[in-house]
């Protein structure tokens, strides 16, 4: 099967695993992933699974790069902050649902090839992409409309819901190196509301906030 065959078969197995929201499916079915991976990682890049993308990173399996996104709700003028940015794929993602994207990466090396794919797709002027300590999120940017976190942290970081506006959602891993959850969490009214979304695993967030290795 061709790489673009594959692309068509999983926007479809998204589909029918219950995204809905029709501008997450276009956004994915717009974006080459195979782009944000190195060549001989490519024939892997509509596998329905976590890809290496080396330092011990991956770039997530594409249902939870929806999920995830469609929990967000966006719809076109958020500016929002993606932390955990690996290759840049789930920032390119971001950036097609929104006006504006910071995204924080801690490898410097990874910052560095998420910069380049992000140019190379297109994305340059709609991702901002800032080598740090995404623990501890970007309060430069703040507030945001969305957080996006794609990394798992033994608890919710509060500066994370500081820099989150008001109304604002914020979806992250949380829980143990190996069991997680995916929490969607809405900030109304300043008030917190929290709820599951699905168990998952994602690689661990370390900074102060997270793991500290």
């Amino acid at each position: 099967m061709s790489i673009a065959a594959q692309h068509l078969e999983m926007v479809s197995l998204l589909e029918a695993r219950g995204i809905r929201d029709q501008r997450v499916l276009d956004a994915m079915g717009s974006i080459r992933r195979e782009q944000f991976l190195a060549e001989q990682d490519r024939e892997a890049a509509y596998s329905d699974g976590p890809v290496g993308i080396g330092f011990g990173q991956t770039i997530s399996q594409p249902y939870m790069t929806a999920l995830m996104c469609q929990e967000l709700d966006l719809h076109g003028h958020e500016i929002v902050l993606d932390i955990g940015s690996g290759s840049g794929y789930h920032a390119a993602v971001l950036a097609s649902l929104a006006r504006l994207v910071y995204s924080v990466e801690i490898i410097p090396e990874l910052a560095a090839m998420a910069r380049e794919n992000l140019r190379a797709a297109g994305f340059a002027g709609r991702v901002k992409v800032i080598c740090a300590d995404g623990s501890k999120g970007h309060p430069e940017g703040m507030p945001y409309d969305a957080i996006s976190v794609a990394a798992a942290a033994p608890d919710v970081p509060a500066a994370l819901i500081d820099q989150l506006y008001d109304p604002g959602r914020l979806v992250i891993p949380v829980g143990t190196r190996e069991d997680q959850s995916l929490r969607v969490i809405r900030k109304v009214g300043g008030k917190i509301e929290s709820h599951v979304s699905t168990m998952c695993r994602f690689v661990p967030l370390v900074g102060e906030h997270g793991w500290r290795n």
